[in-house]
């Protein structure tokens, strides 16, 4: 049997390695009560306060329903509050409350320690290439390769 070029395991390792940080930083922020949606929630609203729910399902990959349900468990834990978008009832922004401020920034430390764990002892070259290399797999990804074939 012969060896497996580095094209045929990359994106399984790429795959395999995103399943093992995603599951360790699931198990770092269940430490802190939360569940990895809110965490991941909370991340992004403080990048981006005022998110309508609709950007917000969008920029977690989800569907509006399930998004719903989401803010709905997070507004009783009083983490975020939505409010009217002027000019479009049906619309709503979503805010982060003081307290979800406050879970937030420690989601950010929590983060930032993984990374650190995580990217111990690679160095700065091997960075910006392995960063190259996403780049190209993302945009690839992102017009399903069709320009390529």
């Amino acid at each position: 049997m012969s060896a497996s070029s580095p094209n045929d395991v990359i994106l399984e390792e790429l795959s395999r390695a995103g399943r093992k940080m995603r599951a360790l930083f699931d198990a770092r922020v269940k430490e802190r009560g939360l569940t990895l949606s809110r965490a991941r929630t909370l991340l992004i609203l403080s990048k981006r306060q005022g998110l309508t729910q609709r950007e917000l399902a969008e920029e977690l990959d989800i569907e509006t329903p399930t998004l719903v349900r989401l803010l709905d468990g997070m507004e009783k834990q009083d983490f975020i509050e939505r409010r009217n978008v002027d000019g479009d009832r049906r619309a709503k922004q979503i805010f982060m409350t003081s307290g979800g401020q406050i879970v937030a920034r420690e989601i950010q430390e929590l983060a930032h320690e993984l990374r650190r764990d995580l990217l111990k002892g690679v160095s700065e070259e091997d960075m910006a290439t392995t960063l190259r290399v996403l780049r190209n797999i993302s945009a690839c990804a992102s017009t399903s390769c069709r320009e390529s074939v």
